[in-house]
């Protein structure tokens, strides 16, 4: 890996691996990638210090886990000033069921990605706290009818 943060082919090879299968053994992803055990632990190392990998998690069946209704929210605030950002920013954070925040250029100011138990839960999440976040003046639900593709 180069000191500039550039990836060359076997460090992007790496992060395939692992992204696809986080729990390899560094032997198993070595023989992968074409290199022995220890310059692909080192490279490993110096990707996870260089920041490339933040974390290591298992992908979990969130539908057998009580949270398989996915909708995308649109978000539009009535304040879009530096304080009312942080305000909103902080709030969302502390959602459990938000799995996704995005602010957004366009029609509206931020794109959620909720998931809960089913729709009437839901319902009780954008009543509650959703619709009470900081300075949001509306929001738009999009419920999912089937996901086609994820990727963990």
């Amino acid at each position: 890996m180069k000191i500039s943060g550039e990836l060359d082919r076997i460090d992007r090879k790496i992060l395939a691996e692992l992204q696809a299968e986080g729990r390899l053994a560094i032997t198993a992803l070595a023989e992968r990638v074409g290199l022995s055990k220890t310059p692909c632990q080192q490279r490993v190392r110096r990707l996870e210090e260089a920041g490339f990998i933040k974390g290591y998690a298992a992908r979990l069946d969130l539908e057998k886990m009580g949270a398989g209704h996915i909708a995308f929210v649109e978000v539009t605030l009535n304040d879009t000033r530096a304080e009312a950002l942080d305000a909103f920013n902080r709030a969302v954070t502390r959602l459990p069921e938000v799995e996704q925040c995005h602010m957004i250029a366009g029609n509206f100011d931020y794109l959620l990605k909720v998931r809960t138990r089913d729709i009437a839960d839901y319902r009780r999440v954008l009543g509650e706290a959703l619709s009470k976040l900081p300075h949001v003046a509306n929001t738009s639900t999009f419920v999912v009818m089937e996901s086609v593709k994820e990727r963990g």
